[in-house]
C-alpha cells in the first residue's frame, strides 16, 4: 500500500491540491497529491469502497465526512473532485459566516457541479446550514462536510437527509509508522538528513493517532535532535521524542492538539472516581474557551456507560446539566458543570449495561435476527390469530407479584446472560431479585 499523510488543515479554496514550497510544515508537504497516494480508510476509497463505486461511475453525493482529528477529510474532500475534475470551493465553520456561504454559492452558479467543501461543520449555525440547502437540493453544489462530532447531534435533519454520512476509521500502528518513512524517504527536506527511527512508540501515543500531529512531531524531533558524533545519524528513540515533546507542547485549545487529550483525562479522572483531577481538566477546557454543550454532552454519556445503575439518578442530573447549560451558557455554567462532575466522580460505579447492550447488539451481528416467540407476537389479523400468535402470553400483571415465568428470549438464545450486574448496592438489591424470579434460569 502506499502511503501518504492523513490529516485535516484550514482548507484554502483552490481547485486542485498544490505542492506548499520547502518552509510549510512537514505535514503540508507530505500531503497526498492522488487518492493512489492516500493511506488508510479502504472501506471507503479501496476496490470495494462506496467511494470508490461512486468515483468509477462518475458522480459523487453530498457527503458528510464524520473521523477524528489527522484521518484524513480535508485531503479526501479536495482528492475526490479532483478525481472526477470538479471544482472545488472550501469554507472554515470556524470563521465563515452565512455571507460567505451565499458568496461561494453564487459563485458556484456559474461553475455548476462545484464541490463546496466545509470543515468543521459542526460548527456551523442553524442558519448558516440553512443556507447550504437550497443549493444542495438544485445541485448548483455537492456539499462534503467534515466534522469529528456526532452529526446526529451537530448537522440539521435537513442537511443529514440531503448527504449520505460516511466515517473515518483512526488509522492503525502500521499505516502511522508508514507515514513517518514515508516522509523520512520522500521529503526533499529531510531525506537529506540521516535520520532512524529506532523506537516508534512515543511518537505514536503523542500523537494519538493523528497524522498531521505526528508528521509535525516528527519533524520537530528531527531539527531538534544532534548527530551522533561517530556515525552523522540522527537516532529517534522513545525517550528523545518524550523530552522534547514536552518543551513544544501548546495549550489547551478547543480546535488544537490537546483537545482529545484533555477530554479523554477528564473521562478517565471522572471514571477513576478522582472528582480534584477531574475539576482540574474541566477547568483547563472552560479557560481554553472549550463548548460548554460539549462537555455536558460527555457526562451525559459518561452517566449511563460509567455511573450506570449503580446510582441511576446520576443520568438525570446529567440531562439537567446539559440542558441548563444549554440555556445559561457561560460564564455561570462552570458552576452547573463542576456540581454535575463532582457528583459523577463521586458516585458508585458499573459498567454493567452499557456492556449488556454491547454483548446484545454483537450478537445479534454475528447470528442475526432469531424469531420471535410466538406468545409474544402481535395477532393483528384473523391469520395470526388462527396460528395462535399470542395465545399463551401471560401477562404479567395478572400473577402475584407482577410477574410470571415464561420464555422471553427466543428459543435458540433461552438463557443467554447479556447483564450481570455490577459489584454495587443498587445493582447487588436487583440481582437478588432477579434470582428470585428466575431462579437458576439465568444464574443470577
Amino acid at each position: 500500500m502506499s502511503t501518504g499523510s492523513l490529516f485535516d488543515s484550514d482548507p484554502a479554496s483552490v481547485p486542485r491540491p498544490t505542492s506548499p514550497g520547502p518552509g510549510a510544515p512537514l505535514a503540508e508537504r507530505m500531503r497526498p497529491q492522488t487518492l493512489e497516494q492516500y493511506a488508510g480508510q479502504q472501506h471507503l476509497i479501496g476496490p470495494k469502497g462506496v467511494l470508490r463505486r461512486y468515483l468509477q461511475a462518475g458522480r459523487l453525493p453530498s457527503l458528510i465526512l464524520w473521523g477524528p482529528p489527522g484521518v484524513g477529510k480535508t485531503t479526501l474532500a479536495n482528492l475526490l473532485a479532483q478525481a472526477l475534475g470538479k471544482p472545488f470551493a472550501s469554507l472554515s465553520a470556524v470563521n465563515a459566516g452565512v455571507k460567505d456561504v451565499r458568496e461561494v454559492i453564487e459563485r458556484a452558479r456559474k461553475q455548476r457541479g462545484t464541490v463546496l467543501f466545509i470543515d468543521e461543520i459542526h460548527r456551523f449555525s442553524k442558519s448558516q446550514q440553512d443556507a447550504l440547502l437550497g443549493a444542495v437540493e438544485q445541485g448548483v453544489v455537492t456539499l462534503i462536510g467534515a466534522t469529528t462530532e456526532n452529526p446526529s447531534f451537530e448537522v440539521i435533519p435537513a442537511v443529514l437527509s440531503r448527504a449520505q454520512v460516511y466515517v473515518l476509521e483512526s488509522l492503525s500502528k502500521d499505516i502511522l509508522t508508514g507515514i513517518v518513512d514515508n516522509a523520512l524517504a520522500h521529503d526533499e527536506l529531510l531525506r537529506q538528513k540521516n535520520v532512524r527511527v529506532q523506537e516508534y512508540g512515543a511518537l505514536l501515543t503523542i500523537s494519538g493517532g493523528d497524522a498531521r500531529k505526528l508528521l509535525n512531531l516528527l519533524e520537530i524531533v528531527v531539527e531538534a535532535s544532534h548527530p551522533d558524533p561517530q556515525t552523522g545519524a540522527i537516532i529517534i528513540t522513545d525517550e528523545g521524542v518524550q523530552q522534547l515533546a514536552q518543551q513544544h507542547l501548546a495549550r489547551y485549545d478547543k480546535g488544537g492538539e490537546m483537545h482529545y487529550d484533555v477530554i479523554s483525562a477528564f473521562i478517565k479522572s471522572i471514571r477513576g472516581s478522582d472528582p480534584n483531577a477531574a475539576l482540574y481538566y474541566l477547568a483547563v477546557m472552560l479557560e481554553g474557551g472549550e463548548d460548554v454543550k460539549f462537555i455536558a454532552r460527555r457526562l451525559l454519556i459518561l452517566a449511563s456507560e460509567d455511573v450506570g445503575l449503580a446510582n441511576p439518578n446520576a443520568l438525570m442530573l446529567a440531562q439537567s446539566c446539559f440542558q441548563a447549560v444549554t440555556v445559561i451558557g457561560l460564564p455561570e455554567s462552570d458552576i452547573i458543570l463542576g456540581q454535575t462532575v463532582v457528583y459523577l466522580a463521586t458516585s458508585p460505579k458499573s459498567n454493567a449495561s452499557y456492556k449488556a447492550i454491547r454483548e446484545a447488539r454483537a450478537l445479534v451481528r454475528q447470528q442475526g435476527v432469531q424469531p420471535v416467540p410466538i406468545p409474544l407476537r402481535n395477532a393483528p389479523t384473523k391469520l395470526m390469530a388462527e396460528l395462535g400468535y399470542g395465545q399463551q402470553y401471560q401477562y404479567s400483571h395478572d400473577y402475584p407479584g407482577n410477574f410470571a415465568y415464561q420464555e422471553f428470549l427466543p428459543e435458540a438464545l433461552s438463557g443467554t446472560v447479556f447483564y450481570h450486574p455490577g459489584q454495587n448496592p443498587a445493582e447487588a438489591k436487583a440481582q437478588e431479585r432477579l434470582r428470585q424470579l428466575w431462579g437458576e434460569k439465568y444464574g443470577y
